[in-house]
């Protein structure tokens, strides 16, 4: 990896391990707060995005910065940090343990490197994938810096795969797999990524749950299927806050007509 890779994949590690260790000190013992859109807020998340996006632009100056917490609006910089600095806030406030810290770094408005931390399982999920963005930069996908790849396994009532509460109703007479909803958008898609699962639903992520997710999945062979409309590459001046990707993530691309039949059940 090239000195810059490097900087970044540090940079992730080392912020997302410090704010984490924060976060655990909250865990489960703050109450949260509707905001106006009706998704739940924490003084921990606001606290863990503020210390990122200081980070940040201390560490790469220049820099834009999308955030569930701060701006939300895509500044249309070369370079885009995409962060959730919580993602599963319900989770975390009910002391159940699986959530995230999301960073996606944006190239051109298309996302060229992930990292996701999740604190309780000691788990970290990074991936580099340079698309058609030109530039020179590694591949691949890892989980605790070991490689990952997506399962060549044939559903069964044996496999897993992931919804989210409000794709429930594609659990039809027939469906292949055991279901399970983890609560957590970047790590339902994650568990497709490193080969535990064979697909998952989302039907209403926002641009920062997918940022990381989005390229880690594909970075790991997995097939990310948009349903509505595609997320990458961001529009300049475009306000994120209320647009939704609703997206079916498969193991590998003869498991998207498999499961794509269950859909027109949850309107998507």
């Amino acid at each position: 990896m090239t000195d810059f890779w490097t900087t970044i994949l540090e940079f992730a590690q080392n912020i997302t391990t410090r704010v984490g260790k924060q976060l655990m000190q909250d865990f489960g013992q703050v109450q949260a707060t509707h905001k106006a859109d009706g998704t739940l807020v924490t003084q921990s998340d606001q606290w863990a995005d503020r210390e990122i996006q200081d980070a940040i632009a201390s560490t790469f100056p220049g820099f834009g910065i999308l955030s569930e917490e701060g701006d939300r609006v895509f500044p249309g910089t070369e370079w885009c940090w995409v962060i959730d600095p919580l993602d599963g806030t319900t989770n975390f406030t009910r002391g159940i343990p699986i959530w995230s810290i999301s960073m996606g770094l944006l190239y051109q408005g298309t996302p060229v490197f992930g990292y996701v931390y999740l604190p309780t399982l000691n788990e970290a999920f990074h991936g580099f994938w340079e698309g058609s963005s030109g530039l020179a930069a590694p591949t691949g996908a890892f989980r605790n810096h070991h490689p990952i790849h997506t399962s060549n396994d044939a559903p069964s009532n044996h496999h897993f795969f992931n919804l989210c509460s409000r794709s429930t109703g594609a659990i039809q007479k027939g469906f292949p797999c055991k279901v399970r909803m983890l609560g957590v958008a970047s790590y339902n898609f994650l568990t497709v990524a490193s080969g535990a699962t064979l697909g998952g639903i989302e039907a209403t992520p926002k641009i920062w749950d997918i940022a990381a997710a989005w390229l880690i999945v594909q970075a790991a062979g997995g097939t990310w299927l948009s349903l509505k409309s595609e997320p990458f590459p961001l529009t300049p001046g475009l306000d994120y806050s209320d647009r939704s990707f609703p997206t079916l993530v498969v193991s590998r691309p003869e498991l998207v007509p498999v499961f794509e039949t269950y859909l027109y059940a949850i309107g998507i």
